[in-house]
């Protein structure tokens, strides 16, 4: 009979639970938040895990053993845009063209060939070309408008109809129109290469007015002119409160003006097509305090820079 040998147990780990008396049972305590350890995760080999940031990628920096991705400062994270964002924000060409540009290869960055839209820059610090030249914020640019019915606001038509943009052929720079007017409605545009200022004027949390002249096709009542004030519920939602005036009543039509402080599409139109009514004419006659006055159908001018200046802080946050 062989006789068998007793070995000894190697002991725990410290740190290891064995559920055995007499034996360590405590568990590694996790390293403080304050400090800026990383925190352990269940990995394989019991490395840190880098927490993924949001929005742009970020620099690694060593702490330690372990990499940890840092944060941008804010100042920092504002500058980084994708390729196709950086030419717009500049007002060079839309984002459609600059996609295409990329996409053909004419966008280097730091001497290097980028093909990929969705690159970040650094609009500091790396070095953009467009056709082995640098490319260079264009000189801000802001126009208004006065839209005839029958043009498109896009920049071209596959079926060849007219578009702003045949209005504005002596203009040697890119723009862009601030939000749109549909085919048949006509008045106030605004156009610009300033994406932040389109921004602030389209953006429905920011309340910018919008006024239109309108044509009824039937005689609304005055409870239905309340009901536009109050809001009209549309497949996308209730509009908001709107101020309305009857401007005059002929034998048929009901002519209004009628002020809006959101963007949806065709809004003015729905509005009235809850009520049983379409519109025959649509004019939009002033953006925030800025009105169409004397324009001309078909014409454009500069604004003045005070003209400017009121429509950026055109508008309240709410």
């Amino acid at each position: 009979m062989k006789k068998r040998w007793r070995t000894e147990r190697p002991p725990a780990k410290p740190g290891k639970a064995t559920g055995k008396p007499g034996q360590d049972t405590a568990k590694p305590k996790r390293a403080d938040v304050r400090s800026g350890a990383p925190r352990q995760d269940r990995t394989r080999g019991g490395q840190a895990k880098p927490y993924p940031s949001k929005g742009a990628p970020a620099e690694r920096a060593q702490t330690g053993r372990t990499a940890i991705r840092q944060t941008p400062p804010a100042d920092q994270e504002r500058r980084l845009k994708t390729l196709d964002r950086v030419l717009s924000k500049l007002g060079v060409c839309s984002r459609t063209e600059s996609r295409e540009w990329i996409e053909q290869g004419r966008l280097e960055v730091n001497g290097r060939i980028v093909r990929d839209p969705e690159q970040w820059v650094d609009m500091d610090r790396d070095r953009v070309a467009l056709d082995g030249k640098p490319v260079r914020a264009e000189q801000k640019t802001y126009l208004m408008l006065n839209k005839p019915k029958g043009y498109l606001t896009s920049y071209t038509d596959p079926e060849g109809r007219k578009t702003i943009y045949d209005l504005l052929k002596s203009l040697d720079q890119w723009v862009f129109p601030v939000g749109r007017l549909d085919l048949d409605t006509s008045g106030l545009l605004l156009v610009t290469n300033d994406s932040e200022f389109a921004e602030h004027i389209t953006s429905p949390e920011n309340h910018v007015a919008k006024t239109y002249l309108v044509k009824s096709s039937i005689l609304l009542s005055d409870e239905q002119l309340r009901q536009l004030r109050d809001g009209i519920e549309l497949k996308d939602g209730l509009t908001r409160p709107a101020q309305v005036r009857r401007v005059r009543d002929s034998e048929k039509y009901t002519f209004l003006e009628i002020t809006i402080t959101e963007g949806r599409n065709r809004q003015v139109r729905r509005m009235l097509e809850a009520l049983g009514a379409v519109v025959l004419k649509l004019v939009r006659v002033s953006i925030g305090p800025l009105r169409i006055g004397t324009l001309q159908m078909g014409q454009w001018r500069p604004l003045t820079p005070d003209e400017v200046r009121v429509l950026r802080h055109a508008g309240a946050k709410h």
